[in-house]
Order: C-alpha cells, then sequence, then structure tokens
C-alpha cells in the first residue's frame, strides 16, 4: 500500500446542503457534505450526498485503530479509562496529561518514547499553567497522546521497533488489517495523519456500517464484539476525557446521558455509534468546517431519537446566533432538504 491516489468521485461531487448560517435576512454561509446512516445488519438505511464518498476518517476512526489492542488480549487488564483516552482527541487538559504520562510510566516508557509530536494543549488552565512556569509543550499535550500510549503499549506485544507510526510497521500494518475487515473494504491507500500516524481512507458507507458493527456489538459476541462493546462503553462513561470541556464531542456525550458515543475527526468527520438504535452514523462536511459538521452530527442524533431536541446543549451548535453582547443577530439551521 502507498500514499493514496484518487479513485473515487472527487469529495466535492454530489455533496448536497446541510448547514445554513443566516444573519438577518441574508443567507451567509451554507455547508455541503455526505452522510450515511447503517444498520447493524450492514443495511444502509439513509443516505445524504454520496454513500461511496472517499474520506480520511481521521480521528473519528480511533476506535477502529484500539481494536487490536484489545483483540490481542494485551489490553485485557486497561481500565474504562485507559480505553477512553485510546479513543480520544482530547485538549491536553491536567486530567489527560497525567494520565496518559502515569500509563506510559506503567509500561516502562516515557514521553520520549511517543512520536506524536509537541503540541500546544488546547485546555486554557494547563497552557496558563505553561505559560506561569516558563515551560514548553510535549508529547503528553498532543491530543492523540492516548491514542499512541495505546500503540506503544501493544507494540510492546508485538516485539516492534521504535518506529511504530510508519506505515509499514508491523503494529499499522495490523491496524490496517482490522480496519479493512470491520469497514468490509479494502483502503486504497493512507495519507500521514497530524500525530504522525498514518490515516488509511475509505469509503463513507463502509465507516457507517463498521460504527455500526460497534452499536449493535454483545459482551456474548466474539472477541471482536467484546471489544467493541468495551471500546464504546469507555467512551461513553468518560466524555470529559474523549475531548474536553467545550467541546461537542463531550457536550454532546454529556447530554445524552452515556447512551451514545460520538467522536470527532479532523477536516469535518463525525463519527456517531447509537447501540439502543443499533445505528452508526458518519459524516463528512467537505470545506472542512467544524461549525457545521457539530451541527450536523446534532440534527442527525435528533433524528434518530438519540438526542432530545429541547435539549439546551442543542442551542450551542442549531439554533439562534448571538453577538459577543448577547444579541441574537441570525441563526445556523439544517439546509432544505437535510434531516
Amino acid at each position: 500500500m502507498s500514499e493514496i491516489a484518487p479513485v473515487r468521485p472527487d469529495i466535492h461531487e454530489g455533496a448536497v446542503p446541510m448547514i445554513a448560517l443566516w444573519r438577518g435576512a441574508l443567507l451567509e454561509s451554507l455547508h455541503h457534505g455526505h452522510a450515511v446512516v447503517a444498520r447493524d445488519t450492514g443495511e444502509i438505511i439513509e443516505v445524504w450526498g454520496r454513500a461511496d464518498a472517499l474520506i480520511y476518517p481521521r480521528s473519528s476512526c480511533k476506535m477502529l485503530q484500539a481494536l487490536p489492542l484489545l483483540e490481542s488480549g494485551v489490553g485485557n487488564d486497561l481500565t474504562s479509562a485507559h480505553l477512553a483516552l485510546a479513543c480520544a482527541s482530547h485538549q491536553g487538559a491536567a486530567i489527560h496529561v497525567t494520565k496518559v504520562a502515569r500509563w506510559l510510566e506503567d509500561l516502562g516508557l516515557a514521553e520520549s518514547d511517543l512520536r506524536c509530536g509537541c503540541q500546544a494543549p488546547q485546555d486554557i488552565p494547563e497552557r496558563d499553567r505553561l505559560i506561569r512556569e516558563s515551560a514548553a509543550p510535549c508529547q503528553l499535550h498532543n491530543n492523540c497522546s492516548g491514542k499512541h500510549a495505546g500503540f506503544l503499549m501493544l507494540n510492546q506485544h508485538l516485539r516492534g521497533d521504535a518506529e511504530y507510526v510508519l506505515p509499514e510497521h508491523p503494529l499499522q500494518q495490523r491496524i490496517l488489517t482490522v480496519f479493512e475487515e470491520v469497514t468490509g473494504m479494502t483502503s486504497p491507500g493512507y495519507g500521514i495523519d497530524g500525530c504522525s500516524a498514518p490515516n488509511f481512507a475509505t469509503g463513507l458507507d463502509g465507516f457507517a456500517r463498521a460504527l455500526a458493527q460497534f452499536a449493535g456489538a454483545q459482551d456474548s459476541g466474539g472477541a471482536r464484539a467484546r471489544a467493541m462493546v468495551r471500546l464504546r462503553e469507555a467512551m461513553m462513561l468518560h466524555p470529559d476525557l474523549v475531548a474536553g470541556e467545550t467541546r461537542a464531542c463531550t457536550e454532546l456525550m454529556r447530554a445524552m446521558g452515556g447512551k451514545v458515543a460520538v467522536k470527532m475527526g479532523a477536516e469535518a468527520v463525525f463519527a456517531a455509534i447509537l447501540p439502543e438504535q443499533r445505528l452508526g452514523i458518519a459524516l463528512k462536511i467537505v470545506d472542512g468546517g467544524v461549525r457545521a459538521a457539530d451541527a450536523a452530527m446534532t440534527a442527525l442524533l435528533i433524528r434518530h431519537g438519540a438526542l432530545d431536541g429541547h435539549n439546551p446543549v442543542v442551542a450551542r451548535y442549531l439554533g439562534p446566533l448571538k453577538n459577543w453582547r448577547g444579541l441574537e443577530v441570525g441563526e445556523t439551521r439544517r439546509a432544505e432538504g437535510f434531516c
């Protein structure tokens, strides 16, 4: 496998209007995208745009990347907090940094063993602490440090070399095998993610089916099903670890009372696992606008009965737009024909 060459239509082809921002009486912004809803049977039940849109799922697929850790058996004794961090794109807050550091310490490893790169924390208190102490951010602050701690744990089991992020590394090849099995599609290639690990491309339809498998998995199933249950339950139990304060993933999961797992990825990919409905939802906003992805996923969660449309959190993503003085100046709406 090599870096990806286009094999499907351009991501803009067939995209449909999803989220509209109105200011006064004028349509100011219109975001187009693709969305697929799948049942755990594999049936695609709803599509907006193109079901076969080819995407990099980016961080929205971290639960798939974590599957080999549990399937190998090496992660059997991990806590739900460990697993939530393995699926996280966290803020680099103290709660995240200290837990990942302890995980590495328990493995006999250190921050220097990570290959995700240094990143300034998005968490304001942690950012301010670093400034006060004239300290530099480190790899523990990287939003993917939990995922990489999981990579390192599995890499110890595989006895792989230190450069575990290389696409040809046995760890990444193991992840690719599982990724293709769960999506039911051969990945046409990869791109290198912000954390330096390969991110394997797939169709939005395949990704939605994979998420639906997580939704329908039962403890009574095989090793993969049990791993899926542990990962989705960990995410729902620890929304604060999966993202962080003010983030849509955390706020939406809290609003749904631990019944749904959602995960944002860079460039406006958003994934949802709905166990009660046995559904998986995958969406991509083609302009990469996170604001629109948050709004579109909120609309889809309401549509499928996972989120109460009257919950106060909904207004953060869909509804009145207020300026810095608190004046209502516009509205974020679902575009005509979407949801």
